[in-house]
């Protein structure tokens, strides 16, 4: 169970690191997305580390 969850979380930081790089190659970046992504982010990376 707890490999399951973990993958779920590593597909979710994945997928935000993707926004992450779509809205940095946009034309004009939104500065405030592009930080609640890149915390949004870290918060993932740190639950999977706890597991």
């Amino acid at each position: 169970m707890e490999t399951s969850h973990v993958h779920a979380l590593q597909q979710k930081h994945s997928g935000l690191d993707k926004q992450l790089r779509e809205e940095m190659n946009r034309p004009a970046p939104d500065s405030a997305k592009i930080q609640a992504l890149k915390k949004m982010k870290l918060r993932v990376k740190e639950e999977i580390a706890l597991n």
